[in-house]
């Protein structure tokens, strides 16, 4: 524990403990929604996606957030698409287009040489978290909680019951629109601490475990990002005291916690 604390002073490490926060919070409380709205795999599949842009963009010599952050949010909006239109279906061709999607990013970096640069996406990679990703993520946090504060009712509306949100007048295209752009840039955060085989679990998890304990929507929301903070925290200092991988120690405690929650807390 002292060793933990000690680390903390080292500027480089908790710039990368802040960035982590404020981006595993904002996937959990995001992720309430995605859960609720039985869109879970909105996250593993824009993760595999954004993957497979970051290795045509390192093959070809571009710049890695200008084409993957784009292509991401493209991405999203096609996935939440098909995932209205089609449910079951859109469940289908989702895991197809994301595991098409890692396997074009692994055959590119592959033939591209490019390997190792792309291994750090794949895992993550906590400690090369810049100042730019850390105003990043204090920007995204703020987009984040300022949505859920000034429409909350709306959110809970279209969540809930998306078809009488429709019949009040609300534009919930509009809605859902802006909750698919702010996960994609969740997730494109993401992948540079959690990697894109684990950004996914970052957001369904902690919303997992909320909903095992409460149902009103406002207390999953904030139990969701409690729980997010906790797992990552404890994550963090078992990444550091055992010397694991960060991104896989804090995936873990978060199953550990919806176990223990799942068995005290059974519906």
């Amino acid at each position: 524990m002292n060793g933990f604390l000690e680390l903390l002073s080292y500027p480089f490490v908790m710039r990368a403990v802040t960035a982590g926060t404020l981006i595993s919070v904002c996937a959990s409380v995001l992720g309430v929604i995605l859960v609720l709205k039985h869109y879970s795999l909105i996250g593993h599949g824009l993760s595999e996606i954004g993957f497979a842009s970051l290795s045509a963009a390192s093959a070809l010599g571009l710049p890695a957030m200008a084409i993957t952050t784009p292509a991401v949010i493209t991405a999203s909006f096609i996935i939440m698409y098909v995932s209205q239109r089609y449910r079951t279906a859109g469940d289908i061709a989702i895991a197809i287009a994301s595991s098409a999607a890692l396997s074009l990013g692994v055959i590119v970096s592959s033939v591209s040489g490019q390997t190792s640069n792309m291994s750090s996406y794949l895992f993550g990679s906590i400690l090369a978290m810049s100042d730019s990703d850390l105003l990043l993520s204090v920007m995204l946090s703020a987009a984040v909680m300022a949505v859920f504060i000034l429409f909350y009712n709306r959110l809970f509306l279209i969540t809930y019951n998306e078809d009488y949100a429709r019949s009040l007048g609300i534009n919930t295209a509009l809605y859902q629109a802006v909750i698919s752009v702010l996960t994609a840039l969740v997730v494109v955060m993401g992948m540079r601490f959690m990697g894109t085989l684990l950004i996914s679990s970052v957001i369904i998890l902690p919303a997992v475990t909320a909903r095992q304990i409460a149902s009103g929507f406002r207390l999953l929301v904030v139990l969701s990002g409690i729980i997010s903070l906790i797992a990552f925290i404890l994550g963090l200092m078992v990444s550091f005291m055992l010397n694991l991988p960060a991104g896989a120690s804090v995936v873990m405690v978060n199953a550990v916690i919806l176990i223990i929650v799942k068995v005290l807390f059974r519906k």
